[in-house]
């Protein structure tokens, strides 16, 4: 008798061919049969009418921390992934030394957002090693999840505090490789770094990878080359406008040298700019003539974004604006009230080239929650409207909201870039070869973005509501896809033999529901949160995470090890 039998969905196997109506047997966490099955089952899950899909992968996540507090990676779950991969940009938990964990713990909540109580509540940071961070979850998951081994955790654990602004010995290095080696023989599933301007610590400085030379880069990346099922992850500052000649060049040699993937966060593409996407894209054709890969990450859901200038957000990433915006919050308000100065940060606005360039389009600002009485009414309305109805340009209306609130205003920026053109163009990108589908950062900046419901987001625009993409091909870029280039063993399709990591949805509802706050994180910390509509069940592993779209609690995930649930994909 098989576990379970889900019966009469359209199946839609991950490979792009067309969906067929069939029933799905699963036993011991496997897929067993697939079409018509008449053996009997200890359960039937009705799919009448239903998708059945794998389940999604997400390429690139933060979920390091929250597992320990939230093993179901929410929301994640609730939107149909069952395999998260973390340990990107070079932040990980691991290798850790007593002495640096609370450097750690704020270098994180300043890079990726993560809120202070939390980490130091939610956490037993009881490990030294990456395979004891690794054994920390193994067996309390309610997802799959892999972890990178990050830059930044290795080369604090070798150098402490002079891993930032100082070079590396080639003992150092020698120590860093050997640190490497041992994490990637306990499972780490690569190695990830990050040489980006826009990524610092806690006390602002910039993050101890950003100060590796070259040769300490490439030799990082060839002892990745010694492991099986390993791949590189980079972020470097013209990912987020354009590579120079140099940048290429190292992410190309670090391919080459691992020979290895190398894929990058995030392609931000923007119709007015296609140059910029052509140039970004080069590299990947530089790799492969050089016998490497280099792969881009690109989300394909777009807004969700939360800001205010009382606290860190994508408006310190703007140039220049650091100088105002991390001044203490008296003299931060003042300079905001100031003409001269709101004249100044507008201009540096407006010469961005970067992912955020679309913030200075002000007028498209959405006012969110507001606090001062003068701006009572003000939610939900956008700035270019108020500001014509004050006849005042769009960032003087802004500023005044901003510092009436006491800088606690919540903004949300529209993008501009919502037409049928733009939306053409990144589905066009997502089917490119170069290209993967990810950058969700699902885990990090708890409070400023919900990525995690990227996949429910891309079923509901680009396959129902403008049917750019056929379901089955949408659900290949969402599954087969992701493991097929990071090598995750029986993983990504419906085919018997498989892992039972599956999704049911309904085709003429699923989406992504509003993005609210709330408060569950440790330390009472808030946290952004869209719950998913139209997804009926979730399996991992052949067991049930998600019934009629609630979670059941249940922690069936693997935590994937390199070489034991991954296999090598070379260049």
């Amino acid at each position: 008798m098989l576990d379970l039998i889900i019966k009469g969905g359209t199946v839609v196997d991950g490979t792009g061919s067309p969906g067929v109506v069939g029933d799905v047997g699963i036993s011991g966490g496997k897929i067993t049969a697939v079409g018509e099955v008449g053996e009997a089952a200890a359960q039937v899950i009705d799919a009448d009418a239903l998708v059945v899909a794998p389940g999604f992968i997400d390429a690139h996540t933060h979920y390091d921390a929250q597992l320990f507090w939230d093993p179901l990676a929410s929301p994640s779950n609730e939107h149909g992934v069952t395999t998260v991969l973390g340990g990107n940009c070079g932040f990980t938990l691991a290798p850790l030394k007593a002495d640096d964990a609370d450097y750690i713990r704020r270098m994180m909540a300043k890079v990726e957002g993560m809120p202070l109580p939390a980490l130091e509540q939610g956490l037993p940071w009881s490990w030294s090693s990456f395979a004891e961070y690794l054994d920390a979850l193994e067996g309390r998951i309610g997802v799959n999840a892999g972890f990178l081994v990050g830059h930044s955790a290795l080369r604090r654990f070798v150098m402490g505090a002079e891993g930032t602004g100082n070079a590396a010995s080639a003992e150092q290095v020698a120590e860093m490789v050997r640190l490497l080696h041992e994490a990637l023989e306990a499972g780490g599933l690569g190695f990830s770094s990050s040489q980006s301007t826009t990524h610092s610590d806690g006390n602002n400085d910039p993050v101890p990878s950003y100060f590796a030379d070259r040769d300490e880069m490439l030799a990082l990346c060839g002892a990745v080359s010694d492991h099986p099922g390993t791949w590189l992850e980079f972020i470097i500052t013209g990912c987020n406008a354009f590579f120079t000649d140099e940048e290429i060049d190292l992410m190309t040699q670090m391919s080459v040298r691992a020979q290895r993937s190398l894929n990058w966060n995030v392609l931000s593409h923007a119709s007015t700019m296609m140059d910029r996407t052509l140039h970004q894209l080069r590299a990947s054709d530089v790799a492969a003539e050089a016998g490497g890969r280099i792969v881009a990450l690109s989300m394909p859901s777009i807004g969700g974004l939360k800001m205010s200038f009382g606290s860190y957000c994508a408006l310190y990433l703007l140039p220049n604006w650091g100088d105002v915006l991390y001044l203490d919050h008296d003299e931060k308000k003042a300079k905001l009230a100031d003409p001269t100065v709101r004249q100044w940060l507008d201009e540096q606005a407006r010469s961005s080239e970067g992912p955020f360039q679309f913030i200075s389009t002000w007028a498209n600002m959405e006012i969110g929650d507001t606090y001062a009485p003068e701006n009572a009414g003000l939610t939900g309305r956008k700035v270019g409207d108020i500001a014509a109805e004050r006849g005042v340009d769009p960032f003087d209306a802004l500023l005044d909201i901003v510092v009436a609130d006491d800088l606690r205003t919540a903004l949300w920026p529209l993008s501009s870039d919502d037409i049928d053109v733009a939306w053409q163009q990144r589905a066009d990108l997502w089917q490119d070869q170069r290209v993967l589908v990810g950058g969700s950062d699902a885990g990090a900046h708890l409070d400023r973005m919900c990525g995690a419901r990227f996949p429910t987001e891309m079923l509901a625009q680009a396959v129902r509501d403008r049917g750019l993409l056929s379901m089955e091909e949408c659900v290949r870029l969402l599954t087969d896809e992701p493991a097929r280039l990071f090598g995750l063993k029986g993983r990504g399709r419906v085919a018997e033999g498989y892992c039972a990591d599956l999704v049911v949805f309904n085709p003429d509802t699923v989406a992504s529901g509003p993005i609210v706050e709330r408060t569950d994180l440790p330390g009472s910390c808030e946290r952004l949160y869209a719950s998913a509509v139209g997804v009926e069940h979730v399996l991992v592993n052949g067991t049930e995470i998600i019934t009629a779209g609630q979670p059941t609690g249940a922690t069936p995930g693997t935590l994937l090890r390199s070489g034991r649930d991954t296999e090598t994909v070379l260049p």
